[in-house]
């Protein structure tokens, strides 16, 4: 059921609003899946980067309308609060702007999805447009709504699309550069496997498990650049599956190594650890978890043949508590609208 709307009257907020609000401005977003990083823990080298890509579902889409005063309404109204604000101390010295703001489809936060960043990226775009801004650079976007802290994937995806590859960045630069971005086929699909239970770590969580974990070793982050490098990226461009979907399961279980001190392997549990072994004895070679997870990803090369996998996958593991979704490749990123 949908949360109820409300209406944003706190003070210490304002109420003036902004002044150029006009017309209805629509914003449907991608989800990100990443496919891990490269390096972290030592900052004498670009920390974080990686590699991951664009899916067309679930995502998220939000509408934005002019009105008296904020309004929002929806799921993860405190995320769409945050996000509003961030805006306007950017862009209107702190005063919230008169609109309504209605989240109608968001998919699950942590959960590894990147829902937090494309929420945060449709709130800043779309208010953007409502108030008559040029659409701005991923680098003005991730400013403005504070994401990118560290992956750039989810930014880059929201304003491109397709397959996402960079190299990291300093502590104390803002958002990493773009280093590849590759249109993937349009027939390829990846399933989600996601448990219908526990979700990845965030926030302050997350920050402490770096602190704890042991840096990346410089050999091991040589060996991802390779791997991305030499096979992951080439194979992508030739729309080749076979070596991308074994460069894939290749990369994410060496990245995912990096993390093994908190998870006890390559993957946030044993049972997705089982499942993987099972998909990819299924004859399926792209699988691996996205970012914290737990949800997993299998990729297959038609939409015929994801829907003979989910049925494999179902009958060979018939006690799996998980959603399975197909999703297709998103070449287009976010897609904005409006004002009209």
């Amino acid at each position: 059921m949908p949360a109820r709307a409300s209406r944003e009257n706190r003070p210490d907020l304002g109420k003036t609003g902004t002044a150029m609000m006009s017309g209805i401005v629509r914003v449907t977003t991608p989800s990100r899946l990443h496919f891990g990083l490269l390096a972290f823990g030592d900052p004498s080298v670009p920390q974080f980067g990686g590699v991951g890509v664009m899916i067309d579902r679930p995502g998220v889409r939000i509408t934005l309308t002019a009105a008296s005063e904020l309004e929002l309404s929806g799921p993860l109204e405190e995320r769409v609060r945050s996000a509003t604000l961030a805006w306007a101390r950017v862009h209107a010295g702190g005063s919230m702007p008169r609109c309504r703001v209605v989240v109608e489809r968001a998919a699950p936060l942590h959960v590894g999805l990147g829902t937090g960043t494309q929420l945060a990226l449709a709130v800043a775009a779309g208010l953007s447009a409502l108030a008559g801004l040029p659409r701005p650079s991923p680098e003005a976007l991730a400013h403005t709504a504070g994401r990118g802290r560290r992956s750039a994937v989810g930014t880059y995806g929201f304003a491109l699309g397709g397959l996402i590859a960079e190299l990291g960045k300093p502590d104390d630069q803002a958002l990493a550069p773009l280093y590849r971005r590759i249109a993937l086929p349009a027939a390829w699909r990846f399933v989600l496997i996601r448990p219908t239970r526990g979700s990845g770590l965030c926030g302050a969580q997350e920050d402490e498990m770096f602190r704890q974990l042991p840096p990346v070793a410089s050999q091991l982050t040589s060996k991802l650049v390779e791997e991305m490098d030499q096979h992951l990226l080439p194979a992508a461009e030739a729309g080749d599956i076979d070596a991308f979907g074994e460069s894939l399961y290749h990369y994410g279980a060496t990245a995912g190594g990096c993390f093994a001190a908190c998870q006890g392997g390559p993957f946030a549990d044993a049972r997705l650890d089982q499942w993987v072994a099972t998909i990819r004895q299924l004859g399926v070679r792209g699988v691996g978890q996205s970012s914290w997870g737990p949800t997993l990803f299998a990729l297959l090369a038609s939409p015929e043949d994801a829907r003979r996998f989910v049925l494999q996958f179902r009958d060979v593991v018939a006690e799996a508590d998980a959603t399975l979704t197909i999703a297709a490749v998103d070449n287009a990123g976010a897609v904005i609208t409006g004002p009209a």
